[in-house]
């Protein structure tokens, strides 16, 4: 099974977000829409930072890789590893643990992609995949913006001076979990959501207490979740357009596509 999640779309416009969540300032340059949000691209992140004098603390709207970097990690390549993190060891693991403490954050999504094997997705779309695995978008059912539970990390480029901000790499990680029944047949895992009433203790640094953060999680109820066939133009990252979430009829061929899904993760 492919690892959950490795694709998504985001594509709220700024403004839309700096309402949404009460944001104070946007930091750095944000993405434009995602249709296609892949491993190692930037994505729009809601975070929480202490102000440098410590007599505050900033909500931003801040652009994160996705594919978290620990801090201790030698090269960054690591990150497109890291861009899952289970809830039953996020907390433990080492490679989350210092971020799940004290870097958590929000990142809001249209839905996110999954792939179904060809005699599943037979099942749900009435046709056959001719042995390719079909892609599914899934999203919550009202259309609202459905808030993935995030962590992120700031790592160091050791060849590159401390006063370069390039030198410094922002990255995140979806923190995951078993699937319920909406999305359990098409994939054993899901993101975790953070819900609204929540969202200020989640990104608060000073909620540091591994087992006060896992409290604030929840899984988005089964009949909050729509699960719908999508064309497999997703499978190929270069194809980001709005037309990636358009529903495909049960009348609709399925699209033949050069490119496979993306690969399991295998440390998560």
């Amino acid at each position: 099974m492919l690892s959950m999640c490795g694709r998504y779309a985001s594509s709220s416009r700024p403004e839309t977000l700096l309402r949404e969540f009460d944001i104070d300032e946007i930091l750095g340059d944000l993405p434009g829409p995602d249709y296609n949000v892949a491993p190692t691209v930037a994505v729009p992140a809601v975070l929480e930072r202490r102000s440098k004098s410590g007599d505050g603390i900033t909500r931003r709207l801040s652009p994160l890789v996705w594919g978290l970097v620990p801090s201790w990690a030698k090269d960054a390549k690591i990150g497109a590893r890291m861009i899952n993190a289970r809830v039953e060891t996020v907390a433990e693991k080492p490679a989350f643990r210092r971020a799940f403490a004290t870097r958590r954050c929000l990142l809001p999504a249209d839905g996110f992609y999954e792939w179904y094997s060809p005699e599943a997705s037979a099942a749900v779309t009435g046709r056959s995949g001719a042995g390719k695995k079909q892609p599914f978008f899934v999203h919550r059912a009202d259309g609202s913006l459905l808030v993935m539970a995030g962590i992120y990390e700031i790592w160091r480029d050791p060849q590159r001076d401390t006063s370069d901000d390039g030198a410094w790499l922002r990255t995140c990680s979806v923190v995951t979990t078993e699937a319920t029944d909406a999305v359990g047949h098409i994939h054993d895992r899901m993101p975790m959501v953070v819900p609204r009433k929540s969202w200020d203790q989640w990104l608060s640094p000073e909620v540091t207490e591994p087992a006060a953060a896992l409290d604030l999680l929840a899984v988005t109820e089964p009949a909050a979740l729509e699960a719908y066939a999508v064309s497999t133009a997703v499978n190929k990252v270069s194809n980001n357009n709005p037309s990636l979430l358009e529903p495909l009829s049960v009348a609709t061929e399925i699209e033949e596509s050069p490119a496979e899904p993306p690969a399991q993760d295998t440390l998560l």
